[in-house]
């Protein structure tokens, strides 16, 4: 999977090459689906959310130039996929996820993983973590109309959010780095998430 869906097509961070090896990609779908954990394609886990392809979880983990000193926000726990690639890469992963049910499961498989620089919380991401903010580097994994304000509001100075942009069918990967208190934006390709839902967001 590394090699084929990541290195060769242009992913060479070798910190997100080597996180997305580590990690056991198959244990975050259900047991039906393993057998094609590791396509690149994106799978159902319930609750109409998916597990995102592998190639976009590498693009994403790149685009974020995450460092091991670094506390990261991610709104979206999803299967914990993503979650546990960041875990990782940083030194502290605070994830909010609104589905109960996906929070609980994302939840138990990292403790049973064994990573302890992961919190996971229930609530509306698009508010964020204002508890633990700033944070230098936050990831969306649900694709909304718009940067959510309270998001960059908790963005450390010179950090870097990636998230999709867009409507509800299609949107675009977008970098947000904070410069002086502005955004600054780049472009990195089309993509299609479950959209964002929150106040700040699309509703439900």
């Amino acid at each position: 999977m590394v090699d084929e869906q990541l290195a060769r097509r242009g992913i060479t961070d070798a910190r997100v090459l080597e996180a997305m090896r580590k990690v056991p990609r198959h244990l975050f779908v259900e047991e039906a689906l393993r057998e094609r954990a590791y396509g690149d394609h994106p799978l159902p886990i319930g609750e109409e959310q998916t597990i995102s392809q592998p190639y976009i979880v590498g693009l994403m983990s790149s685009l974020l130039e995450v460092r091991g000193e670094h506390k990261v926000l991610e709104v979206g726990t999803g299967s914990g996929y993503q979650t546990a690639v960041l875990a990782e890469l940083a030194r502290r992963v605070c994830s909010i996820e609104r589905l109960p049910r996906l929070g609980q499961r994302a939840r138990a498989l990292i403790e049973r993983l064994g990573y302890q620089n992961v919190w996971v919380r229930l609530g509306n991401g698009t508010l964020g973590w204002p508890d633990e903010a700033p944070f230098d580097r936050i990831l969306v994994a649900a694709g909304g109309p718009g940067v959510p304000a309270p998001l960059f509001e908790q963005l450390a100075e010179s950090g870097r959010m990636v998230l999709p942009l867009g409507d509800e069918e299609a949107q675009v990967l977008t970098v947000v780095t904070k410069v002086r208190g502005q955004m600054v934006v780049s472009r990195h390709g089309d993509c299609r998430f479950v959209k964002l839902v929150g106040k700040f967001a699309w509703e439900t």
